[in-house]
């Protein structure tokens, strides 16, 4: 089992989105909002060899990817992926949508990324129409072509307020698509799934994975070393199937980003030893 590690750099501010993308579809992205540059120096000095990024803070270094390398280079970490998202199941705005994704890829790959990340499937107003999961799985197929064209792998990552959060939801979407699967055991967990038995379920899709910790009540996302959820169960799983590549720890919000970063760092170091 090798294993390298990485940190989403998502945590070191209030996540949103960009505002324009409300009126201009092809503007919408997830964003932190933070300087990324603080993030990706303390995700190296926690100990990651990598890290992923919204696609919103992607973009903003379009124009000076340099400095994003630089920045790269001076934390010894590696840009693995970039996490995307979309509707997805309306024909009108689809190829907006797409097309976006497309730009986001062509730079993460410039930029020496792995993996494209996408999550979504839009719920409706009165609930998902006879359909909708067959629309997302053929945009999802759209993805898995763009990531080829980048050099790109792509994964969905099954997310809550989409349409695909629970096990039932995620077993049949892979009905309908071949793209990877980025299990996110938090956001599975807390829609009633068990992550580690999703993790061998879908052994064969499984190349890129986000570990994250859940806390039940109240809601809240943590570390991994004080979670509701058992993640050691889950690098369990994946060391049964002799997982090999990136795991990348997550946590949308935490006081002191940096302190979060460590101890999850640790804690997956602890279950892989």
């Amino acid at each position: 089992m090798a294993v390298q590690l990485a940190y989403h750099a998502n945590c070191w501010g209030p996540l949103g989105g960009n505002a324009v993308g409300v009126t201009s579809i092809t503007q919408l992205t997830y964003r932190t909002f933070a300087d990324m540059a603080v993030a990706i120096r303390d995700i190296g000095a926690a100990g990651y060899a990598g890290t992923e990024l919204f696609d919103g803070n992607l973009l903003d270094y379009a124009d000076r990817k340099a400095d994003l390398n630089a920045v790269l280079d001076g934390a010894g970490v590696k840009l693995i992926a970039a996490y995307s998202g979309a509707n997805f199941i309306f024909d009108d705005i689809l190829p907006e949508e797409l097309a976006r994704i497309e730009t986001v890829a062509g730079l993460a790959a410039e930029l020496g990324a792995i993996h494209l990340v996408v999550g979504g499937g839009a719920k409706r107003a009165k609930g998902i129409r006879p359909g909708d999961i067959e629309k997302l799985g053929a945009g999802l197929e759209q993805v898995v072509d763009i990531a080829k064209r980048a050099g790109l792998a792509a994964h969905y990552h099954p997310h809550l307020s989409t349409i695909v959060e629970g096990p039932e939801a995620v077993t049949e979407i892979f009905r309908h698509t071949s793209i990877g699967f980025c299990p996110d055991t938090a956001h599975l967990a807390a829609a009633g799934g068990d992550p580690a038995a999703q993790v061998r379920e879908f052994k064969d899709r499984v190349t890129y994975v986000h570990l994250k910790g859940l806390q039940r009540e109240p809601f809240a996302f943590t570390p991994l070393d004080e979670s509701d959820l058992d993640n050691g169960a889950v690098i369990a799983a994946l060391k049964e199937q002799n997982y090999s590549g990136w795991i990348t720890a997550e946590l949308d919000s935490w006081p002191d980003p940096k302190d979060g970063a460590e101890r999850s760092r640790r804690f997956i170091e602890r279950q892989l030893a």
